[in-house]
């Protein structure tokens, strides 16, 4: 006995080679079921098409929010044509009437640079350059009430109406 080996029922070994079978015929059929988080899936649903009754935002529907953009939009256009006094002129006689306003500005102001001071426009030809040489009637009283120590009674002369 020593020597001998264990023999296995037949029965025994048939079993063994049939688990290994069938072990190896489910592995194979196992790799073959795919991964189920490698399925194709569903395409992506397509997004709704944009319409004038699209809410936007706020609730609002697309065609509520361009009108109130439109609206801003018109209103900084007028306001900033009134500030700045920008206006296209339509016709030709309104064109050439603000040339000729233009040209009458330009001539007018080129005039006033022309114009001597105020003091050199009341200078009296011939006369000193002596501020005191003309005095007001206030001085004048002034002037003799200082000298006299009564008052005196200044009198006015009418002047004649120059004739031409």
């Amino acid at each position: 006995m020593v020597g001998d080996q264990p023999v296995c029922p037949p029965q025994l070994l048939l079993r063994g080679w049939g688990t290994v079978l069938l072990s190896q015929c489910l592995s194979s059929v196992f790799s073959q079921i795919p991964d189920p988080e490698l399925l194709p899936t569903d395409p992506p649903k397509k997004p709704d098409p944009v319409t004038s009754e699209t809410v936007v935002f706020w609730g609002l529907r697309l065609w509520q929010v361009i009108g109130i953009f439109s609206m801003f939009v018109l209103a900084v256009v007028i306001t900033l044509c009134c500030i700045f006094k920008c206006r296209i002129p339509r016709t030709k006689k309104e064109i050439e009437a603000r040339h000729a306003q233009r040209q009458a500005a330009k001539k007018y102001a080129n005039t006033l640079e022309t114009v001597p001071p105020l003091n050199e426009l009341t200078e009296i030809p011939g006369s000193a350059p002596d501020a005191s040489a003309v005095q007001t009637l206030s001085e004048q009283v002034q002037t003799q009430s200082a000298n006299n120590s009564q008052p005196s009674v200044v009198r006015l002369q009418k002047q004649k109406p120059l004739r031409r």
